[in-house]
């Protein structure tokens, strides 16, 4: 692949890359919708990946391709950067870790780059195409400059950069990109960013299949709305416990100001919020707030025209998929003999919460993880932001050659265009290495 990524670049541009950079994809193996609510997650970086070559040059410009040629060419000043937000377009995510990298520094005079790039990360597939693209990208700039940072910091500053798309992310998937280690899945936890082995039993294998329906974050409204909510349901939670709701952003503070367990954070939800939805001036009189203060400093720019807000069931979830999580990590730390089917039911119930109390399902991915589960997972749910892209089960390794086979079948075979995208939709793998730099020798 190297060989021809090489020889694909001196046709390009004439002449031959100085280095390589690599980030890998992610799935998320438990832990949906919490990261940008102050939660650990628990993801493990996969093979897919997304692979830069690159020679500095000494123009002040960025020329980028990519070796799909659906992908079109683009090429900019590097001291004018503009990231387009209602159009995301593949360079625009290039954009967002150069912009990251060439702000941190104040660098005044970047240095311009002949880059081609090649995926293996099927797009919009909730596999961290476009943050390992982010990465990948911090990482290329970081090198072309002659700047070094630590792995936490550039995921840290890939985090923030991938925001100048629109997308309010909260860190999971920049966070595995860099700290991922071949052989293990990863706690991750926030504030501050820090990465603990998590060993997974063995016996089973991850299986990633995907929907075939297609989901772009930032150009769709559900994820925005679900960041919103839950940073909602934080103000009415702090409010209503005599806490300074108007600094409170995030579920997990009104955790750790009340200094109570999540299970009595699932108590307060259920005293505190009401299941039918929200209304803006409901909201209002909750904070003793007018609409206008509401639209002004709590509801983002793209929020402003959404009139009902679902609080108690995005709380729910967030509190709940949060104790999964370290549920999950205790059970792969003490291997009980029936680690297997507890993890398994643990994903399931996953699954049902983002299905039902967050609502990021869809009909196919409803129908994917009944097909995994109809076949032998042990335990399956849908991973990445969700309304499409993939889902990952839990599969005993000795049925997985049959498991593969039947959902084949089930799935992929019984439509035309699922049958076109079948060979890199359905895969097992294991945790995979994060993301490097390398030179040719």
């Amino acid at each position: 692949r190297l060989q021809k990524l090489k020889e694909m670049f001196i046709s390009k541009f004439g002449s031959a890359p100085k280095f390589y950079a690599r980030a890998p994809g992610r799935v998320n193996l438990i832990g949906e919708h919490i990261d940008y609510c102050g939660y650990a997650v628990l993801p493990m970086a996969i093979e897919q990946d997304i692979l830069i070559a690159v020679e500095p040059v000494q123009t002040q410009v960025v020329q980028l391709a990519n070796t799909n040629s659906s992908y079109l060419d683009f090429s900019t000043s590097v001291n004018n950067i503009e990231i387009n937000k209602t159009k995301p377009q593949w360079h625009n995510y290039f954009l967002c870790g150069l912009k990251g990298i060439q702000e941190h520094f104040g660098l005044n005079n970047p240095t311009g780059m002949n880059c081609l790039l090649d995926g293996t990360i099927p797009p919009s597939s909730g596999l961290s195409s476009s943050s390992a693209l982010v990465c990948c990208a911090g990482l290329v700039t970081l090198r072309a400059n002659g700047k070094t940072l630590s792995k936490v910091e550039l995921a840290e500053i890939c985090t923030k950069s991938e925001r100048y798309i629109g997308t309010e992310g909260g860190g999971m998937d920049q966070s595995i990109s860099f700290l991922a280690e071949e052989g293990t899945a990863k706690l991750i936890e926030f504030s501050p960013l820090r990465a603990t082995d998590v060993r997974l039993p063995s016996g089973a294998a991850f299986v990633i299949a995907n929907s075939c329906v297609e989901m772009n974050k930032a150009a769709t409204s559900h994820y925005n709305i679900r960041v919103m909510e839950c940073r909602l349901a934080t103000k009415l939670l702090s409010k209503s416990k005599g806490l300074d709701w108007k600094k409170m952003l995030r579920l997990h503070d009104v955790q750790t100001r009340l200094g109570v367990s999540l299970e009595e954070m699932l108590t307060i939800v259920e005293e505190v919020l009401h299941p039918e939805p929200y209304s803006a001036e409901e909201i209002c009189k909750c904070l003793g707030i007018s609409l206008e203060e509401l639209r002004s400093q709590i509801l983002s720019q793209n929020m402003q025209d959404v009139s009902t807000f679902k609080l108690y069931q995005r709380a729910k979830h967030v509190y709940s998929e949060a104790a999964r999580v370290l549920e999950f990590k205790k059970i792969c730390s003490e291997a009980p003999a029936n680690a297997l089917q507890l993890l398994g039911e643990l994903m399931n119930q996953s699954h049902i919460s983002c299905r039902e109390m967050y609502e990021c399902s869809c009909p196919e991915l409803d129908r994917l993880v009944h097909i995994c589960l109809q076949f032998g997972a042990i335990g399956s749910r849908l991973t990445g932001a969700g309304w499409g892209g993939c889902t990952v089960s839990m599969v005993p390794t000795d049925k997985l050659n049959t498991f593969l086979k039947n959902v084949k079948k089930a799935y992929y075979q019984t439509d035309g265009q699922r049958l076109a995208a079948e060979n890199n939709s359905l895969f097992a793998t294991k945790p995979g290495r994060g993301a490097l730099v390398f030179v040719e020798a």
